[in-house]
Formats: C-alpha cells, sequence, structure tokens
C-alpha cells in the first residue's frame, strides 16, 4: 500500500495537536455543525513552503451561548 499524501500527514498532525491539547476533532466538528462556530480554509507559506489551515472563529450564537455558562 502506498503511503498517505502528505496533505493527510499535515492533518493527521493537526488532529494530534489539538487532541493533545484537550480538543476532540469530534467536538470541534459538532460546533460547527450547530452553528456556534464556522471553519475556513486557507493557503499560506509556512517556512517557505506552502500549508493548508483551518481556521474555526465563533459565531455570535456561540458567544451567546459562552455568556450562559456558569464557571467554576
Amino acid at each position: 500500500m502506498p503511503p498517505p499524501p502528505p496533505s493527510y500527514r499535515k492533518r493527521r498532525r493537526a488532529l494530534e495537536f489539538l487532541e493533545a491539547h484537550g480538543f476532540k476533532i469530534e467536538l470541534l466538528v459538532e460546533l460547527v455543525r450547530v452553528g456556534l462556530a464556522t471553519a475556513s480554509t486557507e493557503r499560506m507559506l509556512a517556512s517557505g513552503r506552502p500549508i493548508e489551515i483551518t481556521r474555526l472563529k465563533i459565531t455570535g450564537a456561540g458567544r451567546r451561548a459562552l455568556a450562559q455558562v456558569r464557571w467554576p
């Protein structure tokens, strides 16, 4: 079986980073799905190499939901 394409490996590393910091990809996908966040994909250069990133932004609905949370 051939090795996975570079873009797959990069996405996998990003997901592993988020998971290491307590974020599960299922949670991020669900936040976007229910409208509490948006996701946009961008291409950019990092150290002279092209990369693709996905930015997540909290929506107005997400901010309102956070305002209602009782923090410890």
